[in-house]
C-alpha cells in the first residue's frame, strides 16, 4: 500500500472494482459481534439492548495523515487503534461498551483488502479491550484521504456516569495505564522512520517498531477498559481518558471541577515531562474521595485542591503549562506527509 493508502497493483480488487455492496459482503464476517445486539448489521438501523434505560454515546475521526501514516501503520493497526480510542471514552464514563457504527470514506482505487484487514483490527482490538463488544452497523463512501468515523456505545449497568465535573478538594488523583509511552513511540517513528526527505519510510519504520515496544503503545494503544468500569464501582468522583497528555486532560477534569488539581512529579515514571505532555496512550485519570482506595491498578499520582489562584494544574506545587498537550489545530497546514 502507498503512503495515501490507494493499491499499487491494477490486477488488485478495489472499492470501485467491485463495488459497495461486493465490499460490505467481504467485510462483515469479519467484524466482531455485539452481545447487545438485537438487530445488527443489514437493515437500516440496527436495535441494540439497553437494559439499564440509558446509554452512554460517543464518537471519534481518525484521518490518514494528521492521526496516522500508511508508511508506519497497517490497516489492522489502523482499525485497533480505532476501536481502542473509541472504548476508553466509554469506558471513561465508568460504563461497559457494547456497540460500535463505524463509517469509512476511502479512495475508490482502495484495496479491499485494507478494508477487510482494518475489519480484522475492529475485531481484534474489541475482543483483546472489550468482549462482546461489535460492530453493529456503519456506512461506506468514498473520498480523497481514508478517513474513519467511530461511533461507540456503553452499558451504564445502573450505576451513575462519572463526569469530569465531579472532583472535590481532598480527593486524590489516580492513573490506571501507560503515559507517554505513545508519544515516545510516535517521536521515535519521526526522528527514524522517515527517509532522507523526512517522509514516512515503510521500511525504516518498520525497523524502529521491532526495536522499539514504545512504537506499538502508538500504533496499538491498550487502554485498561475494565479499570473504567472497576472505578466506577468503586467510588469515583472524576474520570475521563487521557488522550492529549496528563496536563492538558488533568486540567479539564480541574475546570470541570472547579478545583486545582496537584500531581506529584516523583509519581510520572523516568521523564515525567514527556508523560505530561504526550498523548494517545489512552490512560484513565480518576479522582477518589478521601479514604477510598482506588481499585487496581489505579495508581495514586496526585491530590485535588482548593482552586486557589495557581490555576488548574500544578506540578509538585508550583503551576504547570496544561496546553502542552495534543491540539489537533496546533500547527496543522494540511499536508499529510
Amino acid at each position: 500500500m502507498t503512503e495515501s493508502g490507494r493499491g499499487e497493483h491494477a490486477d488488485v480488487a478495489t472499492l470501485a472494482s467491485i463495488g459497495e455492496v461486493a465490499t460490505l459482503r467481504r467485510i462483515f464476517p469479519r467484524l466482531p459481534a455485539s452481545a447487545a445486539a438485537i438487530v445488527g448489521p443489514g437493515d437500516d438501523a440496527a436495535v441494540l439492548a439497553a437494559p439499564d434505560g440509558r446509554y452512554v454515546v460517543t464518537t471519534d475521526m481518525m484521518i490518514a495523515g494528521p492521526d496516522f501514516r500508511w508508511a508506519w501503520s497497517s490497516p489492522t493497526d489502523v482499525g485497533w487503534k480505532a476501536a481502542a480510542t473509541n472504548l476508553a471514552d466509554v469506558a471513561a464514563m465508568g460504563a461497559k461498551p457494547t456497540a460500535l457504527v463505524v463509517a469509512i470514506a476511502a479512495p475508490a482505487d482502495t484495496p479491499v483488502t485494507t478494508l477487510e484487514a482494518f475489519a480484522d483490527g475492529l475485531r481484534e482490538g474489541c475482543e483483546a479491550l472489550a468482549l462482546g463488544c461489535g460492530v453493529v452497523g456503519g456506512d461506506l463512501s468514498v473520498s480523497d484521504v481514508f478517513t474513519v468515523a467511530v461511533t461507540a456505545f456503553g452499558d451504564l449497568e445502573g450505576r451513575q456516569p462519572v463526569l469530569r465535573s465531579g472532583a472535590s478538594p481532598g480527593d486524590v488523583v489516580a492513573v490506571a495505564g501507560t503515559l507517554g509511552r505513545a508519544a515516545a513511540g510516535l517521536a521515535a517513528l519521526f526522528a527514524d522512520g522517515v527517509d532522507d526527505d523526512g517522509v514516512p519510510d515503510r521500511a525504516r519504520g518498520a525497523a524502529v517498531a521491532a526495536r522499539n515496544p514504545d512504537v506499538r503503545v502508538q500504533l496499538r494503544p491498550t487502554p485498561p477498559i475494565a479499570a473504567g468500569i472497576a472505578a466506577a464501582r468503586g467510588g469515583a468522583t472524576a474520570m475521563l481518558d487521557v488522550s492529549d497528555g496528563l496536563a492538558l486532560d488533568a486540567g479539564r477534569i480541574a475546570e470541570a471541577s472547579g478545583v486545582l488539581i496537584d500531581l506529584r512529579s516523583g509519581e510520572l515514571g523516568a521523564d515525567p515531562a514527556l508523560a505530561l505532555s504526550g498523548g494517545e496512550d489512552h490512560a484513565l485519570l480518576a479522582c477518589f474521595a478521601p479514604g477510598v482506595e482506588p481499585p487496581a491498578p489505579f495508581m495514586v499520582i496526585g491530590r485535588v485542591e482548593e482552586r486557589g489562584t495557581a490555576g488548574g494544574v500544578t506540578v509538585d506545587g508550583h503551576p504547570y503549562d496544561r496546553r502542552s498537550g495534543w491540539d489537533p489545530y496546533a500547527g496543522w497546514d494540511g499536508a499529510a506527509g
